[in-house]
């Protein structure tokens, strides 16, 4: 997993729910490609027909509250967007999103500082966030285990390989 990520914004209020990130009427799908489909349909419904794979979604506080199901973090990983910064997020929708290998960056008030179409530059490690101009904002740091997560491509990834390795021990 690269750390240093480059994408365009696309920038959200507060307390955008799982609803607006999923709606619960396409609960029924199952297939990532048909989940990645819908991906923040709520909110906007062309998103997915804007979006280009490592594209950020900024966004206030609370970002993905509601619901505690998956599809929230699934369709947005699945659409391709390489990280949410936001001034904060529901606890499970981050848990989640992180467990998936989703980068999710809290920085306060980003979505002050921040335009849809903005280009960004987000370094995952220092937490430094910049757009053409230079340095705009410093995110709170992830931790050596969030990172750890991410670089596998989930907690699903990491405890497969960290089983791998005591088995060869």
């Amino acid at each position: 997993m690269q750390k240093v990520l480059n994408g365009n914004t696309y920038v959200f209020g507060n307390n955008i729910d799982t609803d607006q990130i999923y709606p619960g009427r396409f609960v029924e799908f199952t297939d990532v490609e048909d989940v990645a489909k819908y991906a923040m349909f709520g909110a906007d419904p062309d998103f997915t027909k804007k979006v280009k794979k490592g594209d950020f979604i900024v966004a206030g506080t609370n970002f993905g509250c509601g619901s505690s199901r998956e599809h929230a973090a699934i369709t947005l990983k699945a659409v391709g967007v390489g990280a949410i910064i936001a001034e904060s997020f529901a606890r499970i929708f981050y848990r989640n999103a992180i467990n998936l290998g989703l980068p999710l960056i809290v920085c306060p008030n980003i979505a002050k500082m921040i335009q849809t179409g903005d280009s960004l530059t987000l370094d995952l490690h220092s937490g430094k966030i910049k757009n053409e101009k230079g340095l705009i904002a410093t995110a709170e740091p992830m931790s050596e285990y969030v990172l750890n997560i991410l670089e596998s491509g989930g907690i699903k990834p990491l405890i497969k390989q960290q089983l791998e390795a005591q088995n060869n021990v």
